[in-house]
């Protein structure tokens, strides 16, 4: 098992993309090269040592890399983004896109998260402990279908637009949704176990319960 611990030095004001940050790309990697890896702070890239205190205990297949951070990630986007296995574990709130185009492996969220938690996750899962924001599962505009597979836990609420064009999967809310869950729903399964408003516009296809 790799296990890689990143813990912020500081709250940022100015996000953070670390779509690198990845169990793909840090499986196998020692810890000079994982502090190394590249993420834009506002419009310039810096190593990954600049923002977080890194820690890499083993060193094992992507399957067996987990990557767990600590702080409070609300101005980190894409935290996971397009992940194909493996596990990361986020003990705080995360900002927007986080999971989105995942193919496989988890994601736990110990906090909230921003909108677009998931957006177009093709399988895998992700449990958010928190409430979420708004397009949790959904599509970025202009594109056909949201999430395609794989299954999204909410034990808290969500806001507007949870699942919109969604293809396939499973997204379940412990909590209540905003306006237009499953709008424009085109597959896929969705369970509201609170309250909703305007559920299932243009669904097309499958189940929404609430």
């Amino acid at each position: 098992m790799q296990v890689v611990t990143l813990s912020l030095k500081a709250q940022n004001k100015i996000p953070i993309v670390a779509d690198t940050v990845s169990p793909d790309n840090f499986a196998g990697k020692a810890e000079d090269e994982i502090k190394a890896v590249q993420v834009w702070y506002g419009n310039m890239q810096c190593p990954l040592s600049e923002l977080f205190n890194v820690k890499v205990e083993g060193k094992d297949s992507v399957e067996n890399t987990k990557i767990v951070i600590n702080g409070d990630a609300s101005r980190v986007k894409r935290i996971g983004q397009g992940m194909s296995t493996g596990e990361i574990e986020i003990n705080g709130n995360v900002d927007m896109h986080c999971g989105s185009n995942m193919k496989g492996g988890k994601i736990t969220v110990n906090g909230d998260a921003d909108s677009w938690l998931g957006c177009e996750m093709k399988g895998g899962e992700i449990v958010l402990n928190g409430n979420g924001g708004y397009y949790v599962g959904g599509g970025y505009r202009g594109e056909a279908c949201g999430m395609k597979g794989g299954k999204i836990t909410v034990n808290g609420n969500v806001r507007d637009f949870l699942g919109e064009h969604m293809c396939g999967g499973e997204i379940h809310v412990m909590g209540n949704a905003g306006l237009l869950p499953a709008i424009l729903n085109n597959g896929g399964t969705i369970i509201i176990e609170g309250s909703t408003e305007m559920p299932a516009s243009e669904m097309k296809k499958k189940a929404l319960s609430s």
